[in-house]
């Protein structure tokens, strides 16, 4: 059986290639069928704020990239409650819908569910 893989996206979607990075490694994952999540911690909770306009600051718009999550078996998304707090965002207004968020105690145990996690 595969072993499962959890990226952490702790990266703004401007703020260089990590954010990027971490979505196309979860999307081929998906696509190859690996039990995989998703975890947008600190900064890379922003990856998730609506309205974003990635053309401001010449780089690309990362909202597709996430729509397609579901689209490649990708269903394990989280996101850090306090990250989203800290950052004064609504958890309800998130870009994407199924995305879970986790009081800052649920993430040890959810990292311990996979068997390799990956930090970007």
């Amino acid at each position: 059986m595969a072993q499962s893989l959890l990226i952490i996206s702790r990266q703004a979607p401007w703020s260089g290639p990590g954010a990027r990075e971490a979505l196309d490694i979860v999307l081929a994952g998906g696509a190859f069928d690996l039990p995989i999540g998703l975890l947008f911690l600190d900064d890379g909770v922003f990856q998730l704020a609506p309205g974003q306009q990635a053309a401001a600051v010449q780089q690309k718009d990362l909202s597709a990239n996430l729509q397609a999550l579901s689209l490649f078996g990708v269903e394990q998304v989280f996101a850090c409650g306090a990250s989203v707090a800290e950052r004064g965002l609504d958890p309800a207004a998130l870009n994407l819908d199924e995305v879970q968020v986790l009081a800052p105690a649920e993430l040890g145990a959810l990292i311990d569910r996979f068997d390799q996690v990956i930090t970007l």
